[in-house]
């Protein structure tokens, strides 16, 4: 009895032993996604407000909460045209609300039983990137595990679990963005391909067995195929530019069709998957087309084009073989005729299809190949090559790259080796060239990299593995035959992938766990939120502006169909809010206005025209075209004037000028960047070269007479419109505090050094002085900067963190000196205001105008002395009111000297902003000494701004408002 338990017992163990042996993979890559989903879900408090408003990171996170909620309330339809958005045209936002979006609306729909309350929607939102994310897992384990067995599939997916960088900021809670799916649709189709070419590589397909209808043996690699070509569209459903994969395919069947030939294997056997999988692509794509067009952004012709010429591709890459061999020509030459044909093609497609040949063209050097950028482009942080590429990808993957660069040798190496070689190695070696490639043209894709580096890691490991000639499997005594060295072997593998990833190799607080607790709210959104809200509240709906009243006809989740001419026709009573590109999304969504450029980078260039305008002349212009449906950017006075002649008569205009501290200083290169004359320009002194030598006392003549001081923005933000007709300020967010800026220079024998291209300080050599212009600095900074003397600080302000203008008609204050007067050649007359924003001392708006040779004057002004309008009039509730009546004198010469003439006048809101005119007459009054006396106290009283010192201790300053773990540069898809 006890000899048949013992053996009883014995075959259990066996059994359990091999049972472990066979699905100990799964519980373990379980453990991993739950590990993954914690650590991106650690900061999910940071995320979720008291007011149960949205906290998102990054810009692109706020528009795919537009989107799902757009989704939610018109399930299971996406936006097929956007009117909050792009201003006056609207536009087609092609990679946003796509199937990323309806997977998250689709869990909330169930969440919800099938009407989920905004909480549910977000709460959902948040968890779905992290869910997400840990789902990779599962395609990385499988293709590790085609890769490098067991074992290299869970190498990959504890790499995935480790790795910091891209890959985790953007899998993050609060990064409501498509990446995520990206990687996990991207991932997916990869294997399926696999799969695909593995299935034929068995079954081998080809011609004949089609011809001959025999379905048993296509039956796997077609239906593998198929599944393939789904798993491709999907990827592209999710994200239009992963057309990208596309190419990366034709690459690889180019390669391998030409590989296969050469080594005399029937090339068959690849073109049936290529031509099944892409052409089901195509035809799948083709459903989704919403925008006729080339556009890589955009569901259009793009993609199933593509698809298209690759699947053809394959099948005549495969009658060529054929013809090739019925001619009887050496087979080494056939690489270099398809070369020479796609060199054809290429060059037929540039002189028939050129809109497509651009766009090839334009997103290979953009995406893809490390050269090629446009000035604009590097503009954007995170489309910027890294740096030193080296240093990047050890602080994203630690040593696991440069062990991936040796899986990818072994790899090239195998068919050398007298080892096995399989089609889907190609298919791995060609991806993960380009996702380098790709990581190095723009940094952002280095979270495509982390599917490359962590699965061809399994390659590398298994390799090593090999080297111990054991089979576990068989024999788990064979463990006490491992030789010490292997042990040390193994031992170095283990710390080369994962020692640099974990504490406390790490430095503090780049582990994983680390690095995602830390996650916050976009620093931005947490500062425009209040001027934001403020212009929710205090202006009227779009639609509504004078008392229109068709708002109605602009519902913020209503459906706009896709407009003829791609221009959509706004109702009367439409308008815009101008701002630099990276905060339309916020204006979009936190105010429910419509900006006129976003983060698509639509109308950048407009944007950027009308902020770098040296006069108010030419700023009206660039908005009076944009309504006329003109493209303003580089375009002269006169040019402007025939745009605005020829356009068309437009009552919707941009209404609001919304302008923060970044705008203000540093990424003003950035937005000059993208009209003439260049950032350069702006921020140099014109009378001063390089090496010329200066004084101390000449620094503030030379360098605070630039043209960035002449600019709408500098206006605007640091001078509060002063002496501008068309535009007043009616509100600061006081609440994101003040930053403080100066303009200083460090002396030594009399040189200082300019600006690059972008404008900002060259670094310099020993020795070597730098200037710097209106750099925003902390408190603390300025007081060193005043305190050190080799430094002359030429120029100091402050100013709040957000501003709010109102573009108005302006009231014409129209007059004359009541009296006889002789002389009044070169005479002038001010009006003058003293204006309350809220929180700072109250400033006072002048506007001057020349006195006519009859004594007669007329001026323009935007403030008003009364609110007589509000937002139920469909106008603006300001929150900048005057304190007293307008104040309009001049000073000329009379028969004792000079004589001085004073009137008040109120002006009132209508007058403001239907561009009525107000009569004033101006008597004579007290002599001028006394006026300029009383005029010194006034200033002294409103207006310390020249003890910036004690301006600065009495403001709340922050040194850069909200400034938390923002995005990485503000993203531009597209």
């Amino acid at each position: 009895m006890s000899t048949d338990t013992e053996r009883i017992e014995e075959g259990t163990e066996t059994s359990v032993l091999e049972m472990w042996e066979d699905w100990y993979h799964i519980p373990v890559v379980g453990v991993v996604m739950l590990f993954m989903f914690w650590v991106r879900t650690q900061a999910y408090d940071n995320f979720v407000t008291e007011d149960g408003s949205p906290a998102l990171a990054g810009v692109d996170s706020w528009y795919h909460w537009r989107t799902v909620e757009w989704t939610a309330e018109n399930y299971p339809w996406t936006m097929p045209y956007e009117v909050w958005t792009s201003f006056p045209t609207g536009r087609y936002v092609g990679q946003f609300g796509t199937l990323f979006d309806q997977l998250i609306v689709t869990a909330a729909m169930i969440v919800g039983l099938g009407d989920p309350s905004t909480e549910t929607l977000y709460t959902v939102a948040l968890l779905a990137v992290p869910a997400m994310a840990a789902l990779v897992a599962i395609p990385v384990f499988f293709i590790g595990r085609r890769l490098g067995g067991t074992i290299g599939g869970i190498v990959s997916v504890l790499l995935l679990a480790l790795v910091p960088g891209q890959f985790l900021h953007r899998t993050n809670v609060g990064s409501l963005q498509h990446h995520v799916g990206e990687v996990l649709f991207m991932a997916i189709a990869v294997l399926a391909m696999m799969v695909a070419l593995r299935a034929a590589e068995r079954e081998q397909p080809i011609y004949e067995l089609v011809v001959d209808k025999d379905w048993d043996t296509l039956r796997r690699p077609a239906i593998y195929s198929a599944l393939a070509g789904v798993a491709l569209s999907l990827y592209i459903w999710v994200w239009p530019p992963g057309v990208v994969l596309i190419g990366i395919l034709a690459v690889f069947f180019t390669v391998q069709l030409c590989f296969d030939y050469v080594r005399n294997v029937s090339p068959d056997h690849v073109a049936f998957v290529g031509a099944v999988s892409l052409g089901l692509t195509a035809l799948i794509t083709a459903l989704l087309i919403e925008e006729p067009g080339t556009s890589t952004t955009s569901f259009g012709y793009l993609q199933p084009a593509s698809a298209a010429l690759v699947a053809a591709g394959c099948l005549f890459m495969a009658w060529f073989a054929r013809q090739w061999n019925a001619h009887e020509i050496d087979r080494q030459y056939y690489p270099a005729a398809i070369a020479g044909l796609l060199g054809a093609t290429f060059a037929v497609m540039w002189l028939v299809l050129p809109d497509l040949f651009s766009t090839i063209v334009s997103n290979l050097t953009r995406r893809v190949i490390p050269f090629g950028a446009t000035a604009t482009d590097l503009t954007i942080q995170e489309a910027q090559p890294p740096g030193d590429f080296t240093e990047f990808v050890v602080n994203e993957f630690g040593m696991a790259f440069y062990t991936m660069l040796a899986g990818l040798v072994l790899l090239v190496a195998r068919p050398f080796l007298g080892r096995e070689y399989r089609t889907e190695y190609t298919l791995i070696v060609v991806w993960s060239l380009f996702l380098i490639s790709m990581a190095a043209t723009q940094v952002r894709f280095s979270y495509y990299l982390v599917l490359a580096v962590v699965t061809v890691n399994a390659v590398f490991v298994a390799d090593l593995v090999s080297l111990f000639d054991l089979d576990l499997r068989e024999n788990i005594d064979s463990l006490r035959e491992i030789e010490g060295y292997q042990v040390l072997v193994l031992l170095m593998v283990v710390l080369l992938l994962f020692a640099p990833l974990l504490p406390p190799v790490a430095a503090d607080g780049t582990a994983s766990w680390e690095q995602a607790d830390g996650a916050q709210p976009s620093g931005d959104s947490v500062v425009w939120e209040g001027s934001n809200e403020w212009l929710a509240e205090n202006t009227p709906e779009p639609g509504n502006w004078g008392g229109a009243g068709y708002e109605d006809e602009l519902e913020y989740h209503g459906t706009y169909e896709y407009p003829d001419g791609g221009d959509y026709d706004y109702p009367p009573g439409s308008y815009g809010v101008i701002s630099w590109w990276d905060y339309g999304h916020l204006i979009t969504t936190q105010a429910e206005r419509i900006p006129h450029s976003n983060p698509f980078q639509s109308n950048a260039r407009s944007s950027s025209a009308f902020f770098t305008a040296e006069s108010e002349d030419r700023s009206e212009l660039i908005l009076d075209a944009v309504a006329a449906g003109a493209s303003p950017d580089d375009h002269t006075n006169e040019e402007l004037e025939q745009m605005i002649a020829e356009g068309d008569e437009l009552d919707e205009e941009i209404r609001y000028v919304m302008i923060d501290y970044q705008m203000a200083g540093d990424k003003f290169p950035a937005m000059a960047t993208w009209t003439d004359p260049g950032p350069n320009y702006y921020m140099t002194a014109e009378d001063y070269q390089p090496g010329q030598p200066i004084e101390e006392d000449e620094v503030g003549e030379i360098f605070g007479d630039i043209p960035y001081h002449e600019t709408t923005l500098s206006n605007l933000y640091f001078d509060d419109a002063d002496g501008m007709e068309n535009y007043r300020l009616v509100h600061e967010n006081a609440e994101a505090g003040s930053v403080v800026y100066a303009s200083y220079a460090q002396i030594d024998d009399g040189e200082v050094v300019h600006f690059d291209e972008m404008g900002q300080p060259v670094s310099p050599a020993e020795g070597e002085p730098a200037v710097a212009v209106n750099e925003q600095i902390p408190f603390e900074t300025y007081q060193q900067l005043e305190e050190n003397d080799d430094i002359v600080v030429f120029d100091a302000r402050t100013a709040a963190a957000v501003k709010t203008y109102e573009r108005v008609e302006g009231a014409t204050l129209e007059g004359s000196i009541d009296g006889d007067v002789d002389d009044i050649e070169d005479a002038t007359v001010t009006a003058a205001v003293q204006l309350d924003a809220g929180e700072r001392e109250p400033f006072i708006y002048t506007q001057d105008a020349e006195l006519e040779d009859d004594g007669s004057f007329e001026m323009t002004v935007p403030y008003a002395t009364d609110d007589e309008l509000g937002v139920e009039d469909g106008y603006t509730d300001s929150s900048v009111d005057a304190i007293e009546e307008y104040v309009v004198s001049a000073v000329v010469p009379s028969d004792d000297g000079m004589a001085t003439y004073e009137g008040e006048t109120a002006v009132p809101e209508t007058a403001v902003v239907e561009g009525e005119t107000v009569d004033v007459t101006l008597e004579e009054a007290e002599a001028p000494e006394e006026i300029e006396a009383e005029a010194d106290d006034d200033a002294d009283i409103v207006d310390d701004s020249d003890d910036l010192e004690s301006e600065l201790e009495d403001d709340d300053i922050e040194d850069e408002p909200g400034d938390t773990a923002d995005e990485t540069g503000a993203e531009a898809e597209g």
